[in-house]
């Protein structure tokens, strides 16, 4: 198989004078990663170094550059999954680490579990050896300030800035490797003024990615609580044997639409190695890798 490699970095409304930011970490993550992966790396390696860049990167919603809960805490959730056996690890509500979505793929090897949160994935992290950062080490100026404008406006709900013009968002891989085993990773730090503790679909199998080589793999991003209700990533693997890519994308945002008045977008590639994504909210930024020497990267506007 030719190697197939997609990153998103959120579905979102952010301002123009960041879509070139927005832009670039999407194609760096594509430009560094694809080159790995035509030289043999697999597509679990390959999704969770792929999400790895792109928590590093503070234009993003994950990682570096996460919006604060309610209290003014950086809370993270990430998952990965293999598509070979159905794998997955994840963790949820993780503080004061830079990649939760290399946390989450311990939980998948080195445990019998699938999902850690809170105090148990903190133990969990640093008894795997991750290092513990300063809180100020992943907070940014731009999610402070925006943090103290919206903490004590009773009129703010956790949907509202994907109408605003703020940037930030949930990020995301999805990769077939050589032998056509499928991965897709997901990463995030929630929606801004979470209630402390708050989980939402990044973390959840079938919610936030989901990976089957049977079907195809998918990294969701967007409203998670409305995601979850229709289990978008795991929509849209089943879709894919149905529809092509594209169509089957645009069908799993119009049920996300139509059945609980969700807002997000998708990534995905199918069992046949073919990219699809769509989205409903007004822009999204991805990359993809178009042949070894090609990486496509897009601002999609609804």
């Amino acid at each position: 198989m030719i190697p197939k490699l997609i990153v998103h970095g959120g579905a979102w409304n952010f301002p123009k004078e960041t879509e070139q930011a927005h832009r670039n970490g999407v194609k760096y993550a594509v430009e560094t990663i694809y080159p790995l992966l035509l030289d043999g790396m697999s597509a679990l390696d390959a999704a969770e170094k792929a999400v790895n860049i792109l928590e590093e990167d503070p234009t993003y919603d994950a990682g570096k550059g996460a919006f604060l809960n309610e209290i003014g805490e950086i809370e993270l959730d990430a998952m990965i999954m293999d598509g070979r056996d159905l794998s997955f690890g994840a963790v949820a509500a993780i503080q004061n680490f830079l990649h939760p979505v290399s946390i989450a793929r311990k939980v998948m090897e080195k445990t019998e579990h699938c999902l850690l949160v809170g105090k148990g994935a903190q133990s969990f992290a640093q008894a795997e050896g991750f290092s513990i950062l300063a809180s100020e080490e992943l907070l940014t100026e731009r999610e402070l300030t925006f943090f103290q404008k919206i903490q004590n406006d009773p009129s703010f709900r956790t949907y509202h800035p994907f109408d605003m013009n703020k940037p930030s968002d949930t990020v995301g891989a999805v990769v077939m490797d050589h032998h056509g085993n499928l991965a897709a990773a997901t990463s995030t730090g929630g929606t801004a003024r979470k209630k402390q503790g708050r989980v939402g679909d990044s973390p959840i199998v079938g919610a936030g990615a989901y990976a089957d080589n049977q079907l195809g793999a998918v990294s969701t991003t967007g409203w998670g609580e409305s995601i979850m209700k229709v289990l978008l990533a795991k929509a849209l693997c089943d879709l894919f044997s149905k529809y092509s890519p594209i169509k089957a994308a645009i069908k799993s945002i119009d049920i996300l639409e139509k059945r609980v008045s969700g807002l997000g977008g998708v990534i995905g590639i199918n069992a046949a190695g073919n990219y699809a994504f769509a989205h409903n909210t007004p822009k999204m930024a991805f990359a993809y890798a178009n042949g070894p020497e090609k990486v496509i990267a897009k601002i999609k506007s609804a």
